[in-house]
C-alpha cells in the first residue's frame, strides 16, 4: 500500500508518501516540510491568516515535489490523506480541499486524518510499537497522556487544564524576551543556566489525576523576573534552566500519575511514548527514559523531524485505516477542535480481529528515501 499524506494545520506545510513493501514494513518515500517560521518570527507567534496563505501558495508544489522524491505517480497511490484537524481552520480548509480535489480528480480513495491520531500513530512507523502503549503528547497546541489501544482506538487519560506545555515554552521565552520560536532558545539558555537558582511551583505533582497546569508557572517565571530586573544574560539563562527544570519534574510525575491510570483502562503497556514538538527537548527526553527504566518500559521518542509536524506522519495514519478499510467521502469537515478520544475508525469484526493478532514486525524500518526540508520546532 501507497499513501500521500497532506498536512497543514498550522505554520508547516508537508506533502509525503508512505508505503508498506510485501511483509508489512513501512517506509518513508518522501517526506517534503517547508516551514513558514519566517513569516511569523516578527510576530513572536502564528498568525493564523499569514498561515493559511502561505500554506496555499506552496501546497501545489509540496505534492508535486513529495511525488518526485518518492518516483511514483498518483496512478501508483493508493490513497489520499490529509489532516482534517485539529489546528487553525483556515490552514486546515487549505490541506483538506488539496487532498479532496486530488482524490476526486484521481479517483483514489480519500482519508481524513486526526492531527493528534497522527502523532499517537507515529512510533509504529518508526519503532513498530505494538498495541497498547502510553502516549504523552507535548506540543504548542496540546498536553496529553493518552492510551493507545488500536487504530482509533484512544483513551484520553489527562490533558492540561490551561497551557500546553509548548505554549509555556514560548511564552516564557517572549516574556524574557527570546527570539520565535521560543521554545528551542529556551533550551538552548537552559544548558548554561543555574536551574536551582529559582525556587519555581511545580503544579499538580501529587495529584492522582494525570493532568497538567501551566499557567501558574508561567506566572511565577514573570514574578521572579520582575524581581531581579533589569535582567542580565546570567539572569535570563538562569529563569530559563529554573523553569526548563520545574517543566521536566511536571512532566515526570504526572506521567508516573498517567502509568498508573493506565491500568484501569488497559493491560499493562508495551512502551512509553512520547511524540509531539516538544519531544524533541533534550532534557524532557532523558528525565522520560529514566522514568521509563525505572518503570520496565521502552522510551520511544521518532526522530525530531517526525516529531514536528509532517505529511509521513498523515500518510502512515492514512494507511493504518486504509488497511483495516477505514476511509472517508468527500463530505469530512474541517475542524479546529477535534479530540482525539472521540476518533473512532468503523473497523469490520475481521479486519479488527486480524490487526490485533499481528504485530507489526520487530526491526526497526528506516526511511528509504529521507527527504525534509527544515522543519518549525513545534507542533
Amino acid at each position: 500500500m501507497r499513501v500521500l499524506g497532506i498536512e497543514s494545520t498550522c505554520d508547516e506545510t508537508a506533502a509525503a508518501v508512505v508505503e508498506t513493501d510485501e511483509n508489512g514494513r513501512p517506509h518513508i518515500l518522501s517526506n517534503a516540510v517547508l516551514s513558514q517560521i519566517a513569516q511569523h518570527a516578527a510576530y513572536g507567534g502564528v498568525v493564523p491568516e499569514i498561515a493559511a496563505r502561505a500554506h496555499v501558495e506552496v501546497i501545489d508544489h509540496l505534492v508535486a515535489r513529495a511525488l518526485d522524491e518518492a518516483g511514483v505517480t498518483f496512478d501508483e497511490l493508493d490513497a489520499v490523506a490529509a489532516a482534517a484537524g485539529p489546528g487553525l481552520i483556515g490552514g486546515v480548509i487549505v490541506g483538506l480541499t488539496t487532498a479532496k480535489a486530488l482524490a476526486l480528480v484521481t479517483g483514489k480513495p480519500f482519508i481524513a486524518i486526526n492531527h493528534l491520531e497522527a502523532h499517537a500513530l507515529t512510533p509504529r512507523l518508526t519503532d513498530s510499537v505494538n498495541f497498547p502503549y502510553l502516549l504523552l503528547l507535548v506540543s504548542g497546541g496540546h498536553t496529553q497522556l493518552v492510551a493507545v489501544r488500536g487504530v482509533g482506538d484512544y483513551v484520553r487519560l489527562g490533558t492540561t487544564i490551561d497551557d500546553a506545555i509548548g505554549e509555556a515554552f514560548d511564552k516564557t521565552a517572549k516574556m524574557l524576551g527570546l527570539p520565535y520560536p521560543g521554545g528551542p532558545e529556551v533550551e538552548k539558555q537552559a544548558l548554561r543556566g543555574n536551574p536551582e537558582r529559582f525556587a519555581l511551583p511545580r503544579p499538580l505533582n501529587g495529584r492522582a489525576a494525570p493532568d497538567f497546569s501551566l499557567s501558574g508557572l508561567k506566572t511565577a517565571v514573570r514574578v521572579e523576573g520582575e524581581r531581579v530586573s533589569p535582567l542580565s544574560a546570567t539572569d535570563i539563562a538562569d529563569l530559563c534552566a529554573s523553569f526548563q527544570a520545574a517543566v521536566v519534574d511536571v512532566i515526570v510525575d504526572r506521567t508516573r500519575a498517567g502509568l498508573r491510570a493506565f491500568r484501569e483502562v488497559a493491560a499493562r503497556p508495551n512502551a512509553l511514548v512520547v511524540a509531539g514538538g516538544v519531544a524533541a527537548n533534550g532534557a524532557i527526553r532523558a528525565a522520560l527514559h529514566q522514568l521509563a527504566t525505572e518503570s520496565g518500559l521502552k522510551l520511544v521518542t521518532p526522530p525530531p523531524a517526525l516529531c514536528t509536524d509532517n505529511g509521513a506522519m498523515i500518510a502512515w495514519a492514512g494507511l493504518e485505516r486504509l488497511r483495516l478499510g477505514v476511509t472517508d467521502d468527500l463530505s469530512a469537515p474541517a475542524r479546529a477542535r477535534w479530540p482525539l478520544d472521540s476518533v473512532k475508525a468503523e473497523v469490520p469484526a475481521e479486519a479488527e480481529a486480524a490487526d490485533a493478532e499481528t504485530p507489526l514486525p520487530a526491526d526497526k524500518p528506516l526511511p528509504e528515501k529521507p527527504h525534509a526540508a527544515a522543519a518549525g520546532p513545534s507542533a
